[in-house]
Parts: C-alpha cells; sequence; structure tokens
C-alpha cells in the first residue's frame, strides 16, 4: 500500500488496523510520512504511542523493526555484533587444517558471513514492501551518548562498520520514536523530528478504542469501564492506568462473564489496571465503591 495522500487517508488506514487516532495524530503522522521526517511520540505509559507504528507497518505492509531502549543499551549492541562463537569455530577448523594464513583468515572473518545485524543495521538494508518501520521505543531508557549516535544515524540514515564501511539506506525507513518523559530527550534529537504528545483519550474517544479492540463487550458495560479508569486516573496514584489497561480490562471482565461493574469485581480484577500494590490498596474497598457510586452518579444514559 502506498503513503495515504490526506489527513483523512491516514485516520482511515489506521482504523483498519482498529487504531482510532485523533485528527491531531493523524495530522503528524501523515506530515511524518509525507516529508521522510521521524515521529517523535511522547506521553504516559499505555497511551497507544508504540500501537501506531505496529498499525502503519500493517496497514503499508512494510517490516516492523523494534529497537527496544534500556539503561546501557549502546551503539554497537543497537548496530551489529560479530558472531564470536562462529568466528572461533572457523579459526579452530582452519588450524585444524594446517594453518591458514593470518591476514587471509582475518580478512574472511570479518565478512557478512559474521555479522549479526541489530534494529538499526536492519532498518538501513533493502525490504520487501518497501522501507521499513523502525520503532524505537522509550528512548527515554538510554543515556546521552546512545542519543548522541542516534542523531548522526537519523541525520543520514547510515552506519559504519569499520570493517565492512559505511552501510547507506537505500530508501531511508519510516521512523518512530517514543518516549514516556522519565527524563527529558535533548533538544537536538527532538529538532530533527516531528513532535507530538500522546495525552489520555477523552472519555468519547475512549469508548471508541475499547469498541475496536474490544467489540464483545456491551455499551452499559464499556461506559462503566471507562468512566471508572477515567476517575482512576483523577486519584493521586503512583501509576495512572493507560488505555492500554483499560483494554486489558474489560477483557479480562468479558472472560468473567461481567456484564456490569461491582465492588466485589473491580476488587477482584485491580490487578489488571493497578500495577503497584499501594495503588490497589488505596482503592480497594470503601474507596472502590465509593468511585463506582460516583461514575453511575455522573453517567449519561445509553
Amino acid at each position: 500500500m502506498q503513503n495515504p495522500t490526506s489527513i483523512d487517508a491516514v485516520q482511515e488506514m489506521l482504523a483498519a488496523q482498529n487504531y482510532v487516532c485523533g485528527r491531531a495524530l493523524a495530522t503528524v503522522t501523515f506530515l511524518a510520512l509525507k516529508l521522510g521526517r521521524p515521529l517523535f511520540l511522547e506521553g504516559e505509559a499505555g497511551t497507544g504511542k508504540t500501537e501506531i507504528a505496529k498499525s502503519i507497518a500493517a496497514a503499508l505492509g512494510r517490516r516492523l523493526i523494534r529497537l527496544q531502549c534500556y539503561e546501557g543499551l549502546d551503539a554497537a549492541s543497537a548496530v551489529y555484533e560479530w558472531n564470536f562463537a562462529e568466528q572461533m569455530v572457523a579459526i579452530r577448523t582452519a588450524e585444524a587444517a594446517g594453518g591458514a594464513d593470518r591476514d587471509v583468515l582475518k580478512t574472511e572473518l570479518f565478512t557478512e558471513e559474521y555479522l549479526i545485524e541489530r534494529p538499526l543495521l536492519q532498518a538501513m538494508r533493502p525490504q520487501a514492501g518497501g522501507a521499513p518501520v523502525l520503532l524505537i521505543d522509550e528512548l527515554d531508557r538510554t543515556d546521552e551518548p546512545f542519543e548522541a549516535f542516534l542523531l548522526e544515524a537519523l541525520s543520514d540514515f547510515q552506519v559504519t562498520i569499520p570493517e565492512l564501511g559505511t552501510i547507506r539506506a537505500p530508501e531511508p525507513p519510516i521512523v518512530i520514536l517514543t518516549s514516556n518523559r522519565t527524563r527529558e530527550v535533548h533538544d537536538a534529537l527532538k529538532r530533527r523530528c516531528l513532535y507530538h504528545w500522546v495525552d489520555y483519550p477523552t472519555f468519547a474517544r475512549e469508548i471508541e478504542i475499547l469498541h475496536a479492540r474490544a467489540p464483545e463487550a456491551t455499551e452499559t458495560l464499556s461506559r462503566e469501564v471507562v468512566a471508572f479508569v477515567q476517575k482512576l486516573r483523577t486519584e493521586d496514584l503512583f501509576k495512572n492506568p493507560g488505555v492500554a489497561e483499560t483494554i486489558d480490562w474489560a477483557k479480562c471482565l468479558l472472560a468473567l462473564d461481567v456484564i456490569s461493574l461491582s465492588p466485589d469485581v473491580i476488587a477482584d480484577t485491580l490487578g489488571a489496571i493497578l500495577k503497584y500494590q499501594d495503588d490497589i490498596a488505596k482503592i480497594q474497598g470503601a474507596e472502590a465503591t465509593r468511585l463506582l457510586e460516583e461514575v453511575r452518579a455522573e453517567s449519561v444514559p445509553v
């Protein structure tokens, strides 16, 4: 599939992948695709930043290459490494055969046959169906030296392997970077990208998302689930539940054949939406009952 030709087409394309996209996000996605610019998505965990990369790849028929960031990630781990075990086997084999010339052996060992490609190098390679979607997920988990390396790699869409030389992408990949903002990402990297803050959705949009991702849920249950989760986000919690938790909770309730929320059901399934014991302890019991009563008092009839 070719890149969408309008903002409306982006929304339709993503909707076909069950990704409900607001116009602001659709606009910046359209511009990133049209201009070939990296897209930097920042926001709370569970708001759909990673999912949009998956949806774009699926919709366009492109390969999704994911670089999951973590503390201590360096350029070598993100680009390539040599297959040391296979190189040692080749050395032992050469020695057993009578000792190959050292210079010849060294040249043979550092060829693509022994190269293990990591995500950034994979994204520079030609792919069937067109340039891949490169997802650099949770960039805020890395440190500044890796950001500096990434800045260079994304500027020229090329990487250098000392033994092989420079490898340039024949067609730049579609790059999507995400951050949960556990720390600030350097301005120099942000300036290379189009930026969008992915916020928690409104009630109406979260209902749309739940209909798309858990269509088996009744309208009544969907509205209660979304209203309760949105009420939780106003509480003083260590970690607010994201949209991903809303979907997970709805699916858990469906698996239990629940048709309407109750304090007992909420207490039994809080682990689907809250991931810290202090938050669970705070909401259990009378607090869950109070929140459910407020949800029902404020609810608009279906």
